[in-house]
């Protein structure tokens, strides 16, 4: 989501005065904390096809998405049969007028700079945006509208008040609405008339990484001073979108304006090729904590409005470029503009909100092959905190709907104009007729050209379209790899549709059902090989999925904790996740059929007490296992210091005290209202060294009777002591139980056994094999 302050004209929906994506909130998590939000509200590549069920939800869940659907559909049809009304603007393009110089009401009429960056302001100023204007080298230049506060005021930045936009004398000023944030427009020609070369376009909540956007960006596009670039390849000729965030090692996360049936395409290159730099014009940056992604993601990988994203990009990750043919989502908060691609930098005026830089960035990738320039695509160059606010879903109507047209009428749509600002017109008449905006940004399009001239803006030339070529390699050299890292992250995958099918409405039901519920998961295979695996798996399903291992891992999210005192690391999970419906843990080796546990009660202690190969008594004396022994006298030893109603309630449950309980407690679930029992019963065992096997089974017969326990839950639990050499993941699973047991999965192939298994409860499942 953007980090505009995107405030809307009374003729469009206005959105809020603050985006989820404009985050302000400086409240960082501890370390482990931050490794955690990689597994955070992770539904999962595994549905990278399941969007469907994700914009389904908004559709029906958010009451957003049918109006805002039916109008694009009714905007594309209705603007197809009044096509022969739009007007194409006839300019005199040699005989276009100088802006009349600046009066002396509008401060720093003189003032000349190279190098700018320009924000939207609507509140108050942000400590991220004073120090934009400490970033050596470049003019902060701050855009208001009619919800910036009249006194606002920063040492460094110059200002430009509605009054002093009018003053101007730019043609697109009257295409402007007064409560937007496009009215950067209005900075964009301001700047271009004061000396610049390149723009910053930013936003005033982001914070420049290292407070030098040289080191981030190439600022001299001087070839002889640049290395060859990685190129995407055209290996699949009818690829023309990508995800650049897979690049950077993010592969289950999506950019803003990506077409949803895209989501899906989670592979990293096989190959790319080569070209020489000097040629990217256009240059996008990547945003830490959170990049810029939809409401589609944003909401779907949430249960509730406290949490917030941390999602980190490989910083070490080589810049990637877009050969013509191929295009990528480009926002207006991270992204640098040189001088020959300034006339890209127009808003529409006509779109939803949150729909119009990355219009503007598809039009503009389109007309940049006409001067044979590129976008090229940057490791992350800014972080923004998650502010934890929303903005309705409907704002970005105009991106769900008709992105994906767009970018294949862009790729068809060619021009034989002799300029390039008679082929932007061209372009900018051709989408109004194809209904992506209307008459209104044609308009605008012809002022804002007519502004670049008045102020001496310089047209690029022409150059021979690739396009029409064939999608041969582009550049030189030999093929070069370059595999991707696989950090942790949030999965989910979508698709482009509006209809509800049956397993998209399962999975709806499922997310519904847990998505406020914990998992605690303790891994004992090889962590590399399957903790990403796992929290794909469950993580489309569960609020969030803790990854638990006897060694721990910084890089895959993963927390230290011994399987045998298990029980004692989950207090801290408790506190960590206090707003939780419930906790669930399970061990590895366990698979669960999430789809047979939507009768169990949510209120009520889970455990295998019924499956008797997991639950049964021993008695404490005349037992020839040491270990068990050993492990009864400190049951006694802390049942004997247990308060009343702990006791009390264990006593009664057990009735011959002379016996102790064992449970394999690979399973269990421990609702809300019993988490503050369990850790106080935690803090009582202290250092004991009482086994995971013994505490858990001691614990729930403490806080409960056994007859309140929800016992039907996991009694149907399969559940396998002894194996035969024959037997194999299909002679042993079955999709019919509520969970199945052993299941040792040891790496990748294994893990697609199990999904493929698993599909029989959950078809979609298989859109990932």
């Amino acid at each position: 989501m953007m980090v505009q302050d995107r405030v809307v004209p009374k003729t469009v929906p206005t959105p809020p005065h603050h985006t989820p994506s404009r985050s302000n909130n400086r409240n960082f998590a501890k370390r482990l904390d931050c490794a955690t939000w990689a597994s955070e509200n992770s539904y999962k590549i595994l549905a990278v096809f399941l969007v469907i069920g994700a914009v389904a939800a908004l559709f029906f869940l958010r009451n957003a998405g049918d109006s805002a659907a039916l109008l694009c559909f009714e905007q594309s049809n209705s603007a197809k049969s009044a096509a022969h009304k739009i007007h194409y603007p006839q300019i005199s393009w040699s005989n276009v007028a100088p802006v009349r110089p600046l009066g002396p009401s509008v401060p720093y009429s003189s003032f000349k700079s190279e190098k700018w960056i320009l924000v939207s302001v609507s509140s108050a100023p942000t400590d991220a945006l004073r120090a934009l204007t400490r970033i050596k080298g470049w003019q902060l230049l701050a855009v208001g509208n009619s919800e910036t506060p009249t006194d606002w005021s920063v040492k460094g930045a110059i200002y430009l008040s509605l009054e002093q936009q009018a003053q101007l004398g730019f043609r697109s000023v009257d295409f402007l609405p007064y409560s937007s944030y496009v009215r950067k427009s209005v900075g964009y020609l301001f700047a271009i008339q004061h000396g610049a070369k390149m723009i910053f376009d930013a936003d005033d909540r982001a914070e420049v990484l290292g407070s030098d956007l040289g080191r981030h960006f190439d600022t001299d596009l001087v070839e002889q001073k640049h290395p060859v670039l990685l190129q995407y390849s055209h290996a699949n000729p009818n690829r023309t979108v990508v995800n650049p965030y897979i690049h950077f090692g993010q592969r289950s996360v999506w950019p803003r304006g990506l077409p949803l049936d895209h989501v899906g395409d989670v592979a990293h290159e096989e190959f790319y090729t080569e070209v020489f730099g000097g040629r990217q014009f256009i240059q996008q940056g990547l945003s830490n904590g959170l990049p810029d992604v939809d409401a589609v993601f944003y909401y779907t990988r949430k249960s509730s409005g406290l949490e917030s994203f941390d999602i980190r990009f490989d910083e070490d990750a080589p810049k990637v470029v877009l050969p013509q043919g191929m295009m990528v989502p480009v926002n207006s908060f991270n992204t640098l503009y040189h001088s020959q691609a300034f006339w890209g930098l127009m808003l529409p005026v006509s779109v939803s909100s949150m729909a119009s830089d990355v219009i503007r960035g598809y039009w503009a990738q389109r007309i940049l092959w006409e001067i044979g320039g590129y976008v090229a695509v940057y490791p992350p160059t800014i972080y923004r905190m998650d502010k934890v606010e929303a903005y309705p879903f409907s704002e970005e109507k105009d991106l769900h709907v008709n992105v994906n047209r767009l970018i294949k009428f862009l790729n068809s749509w060619r021009s034989n104009k002799r300029t390039l600002f008679e082929r932007i017109l061209h372009l900018s008449y051709a989408m109004a007729e194809e209904g992506f905006w209307s008459e209104q940004d044609v308009k605008m399009t012809a002022a804002w050209l007519q502004d670049l001239l008045a102020i001496g803006y310089q047209q690029p030339r022409l150059m021979s379209l690739e396009l029409d070529r064939g999608r041969a390699a582009i550049g030189h050299g030999d093929k070069k790899e370059f595999v991707p890292k696989k950090l942790p992250s949030v999965h989910l995958g979508v698709e482009e549709t509006g209809t509800v099918n049956f397993e998209i409405g399962n999975l709806i039901r499922w997310r519904k059902y847990f998505g406020n519920v914990v998992l605690v998961m303790h891994l004992g295979a090889p962590l590399d090989r399957t903790a990403l695996e796992w929290r794909l798996l469950y993580g489309r399903i569960f609020k969030t999925v803790i990854i638990l291992a006897e060694q721990g891992s910084w890089d895959l999210a993963v927390e230290q904790c011994p399987l045998g005192h298990a029980y004692k690391y989950l207090p801290k999970v408790f506190e960590r996740y206090s707003g939780a419906e419930g906790f669930l843990f399970l061990q590895d080796n366990m698979i669960l059929n999430y789809w047979n546990l939507l009768q169990a009660d949510r209120t009520k202690l889970w455990i295998t007490d019924k499956v008797k190969d997991s639950w049964f008594t021993k008695p404490k004396l005349g037992n020839a296992d040491e270990w068990f022994l050993k492990q009864g006298e400190m049951v006694a030893q802390v049942v004997s210091n247990f308060p009343v109603h702990f006791q009390t309630s264990y006593k009664e449950s057990m009735g011959d005290e002379d016996k102790i309980t064992f449970c394999s407690s690979e399973l269990f679930y421990i609702p809300g209202r019993f988490v503050g029992d369990f850790a106080d019963l935690v803090g009582l065992v202290g250092d004991l060294d009482i086994h995971h096997k013994i505490a858990v089974p001691m614990f729930f017969l403490s806080m409960d009777s056994p007859q309140n326990f929800d016992s039907d839950a996991l009694a149907k639990t399969v559940y396998k002591t002894k194996l035969s050499p024959n037997d194999t993941f299909s002679s042993i699973y079955t999709a019919q139980a509520p969970a199945v047991f052993p299941m040792k999965v040891q790496n990748e192939v294994d893990f697609v056994k199990l999904v493929r298994l698993m599909a029989s409860g959950d078809p979609l499942l298989m859109e990932v094999v």
